[in-house]
């Protein structure tokens, strides 16, 4: 059975391939290199959708022997091959714009590009709306790539209509391949941001301040049960969160009362981000003071 996130990824893969068609018959009838090039850029969406709809499928995955830690860095892998297209993509609208500058170019009914590209722009922002909601809610690095890259697309594609209507009441064609030029370079700006991103997660980049400071604004609202807590460590894999720390607690605590309060800090932590898991390792106080159920204010804080 599908996840929100699968059907997501499925929605992508159809518009994508419906998008390829129409600027593929628009872009042969008219002759526009423009419109070729965002049927390149919209193959290259295709391949992506695929290869999101893979990994959030492989992301799902449990916990087993061989990933202990479970598969979410399917999605950064995800992301950087996504990046990676986008810049072919945008190599190959450069190649064929400068080509068409240099060696000429003739639009013919110029009015069936402008349709379709006025009809890729909804479709294009319906499904990264789309896509955009479902990412939040999951907390899911492809399918935000895959919305991200689409509402890039969004922007491209208004470039290309731009510049069709342009041709149309000017009757100066070579507008058209300098659009495509621009285009390609707002392709590359997307690509190197999703790249940047999805990379961080392949090499364990922390989470943010703010997400952190989540983490030990929750830690120390419970200083009257603990006495410190230090070597906090994040990183996020996909659309879960790791994190691990040594925990310090009164040398007179039971391990059930460890644990106890293990687990509710877990559950503290887990509401404030959720599909977090969290490792705390406990270390007795090796303080000397006459009463270790009270705790030192001197001791109250985090290193």
């Amino acid at each position: 059975m599908l996840t929100i996130k699968s059907k997501a990824a499925a929605l992508s893969i159809a518009s994508n391939t419906l998008l390829i068609l129409l600027k593929l018959f628009a872009g042969i009838i008219t002759g526009s290199i423009s419109l070729i090039a965002e049927a390149i850029h919209s193959c290259m969406d295709l391949a992506a959708a695929v290869i999101a709809f893979v990994c959030v499928r492989v992301s799902d995955k449990p916990v087993d022997k061989k990933h202990p830690f479970g598969h979410g860095k399917a999605e950064n892998v995800s992301g950087v091959i996504e990046g990676v297209l986008i810049l072919i993509a945008a190599g190959i609208i450069v190649n064929e714009a400068i080509h068409k500058i240099t060696q000429g170019v003739e639009l013919k009914i110029v009015e069936v590009g402008i349709a379709t590209m006025a009809i890729s722009i909804v479709v294009n922002i319906l499904v990264s709306r789309y896509l955009l909601k479902v990412s939040k809610s999951t907390d899911s690095l492809a399918l935000e790539a895959d919305a991200v890259h689409l509402t890039t697309d969004v922007l491209t594609m208004s470039g290309v209509l731009l510049g069709l209507i342009a041709v149309k009441l000017t009757g100066i064609e070579i507008i058209d391949p300098i659009v495509a030029l621009f285009v390609a370079l707002l392709i590359v700006k997307a690509a190197f941001d999703i790249i940047w991103k999805s990379f961080g997660g392949l090499m364990d980049v922390s989470l943010p301040e703010s997400e952190k400071a989540a983490i030990e604004a929750c830690l120390l609202e419970h200083n009257n049960r603990i006495v410190e807590f230090h070597k906090l460590r994040t990183r996020k894999a996909g659309s879960q969160r790791q994190v691990d720390l040594h925990l310090v607690i009164p040398k007179t605590a039971s391990i059930e009362e460890a644990h106890n309060l293990c687990d509710h800090l877990e559950t503290d932590i887990g509401k404030i981000l959720p599909n977090t898991v969290i490792n705390i390792h406990v270390e007795p106080c090796e303080s000397t003071c006459e009463d270790c159920n009270v705790i030192c204010d001197h001791k109250k804080k985090s290193i």
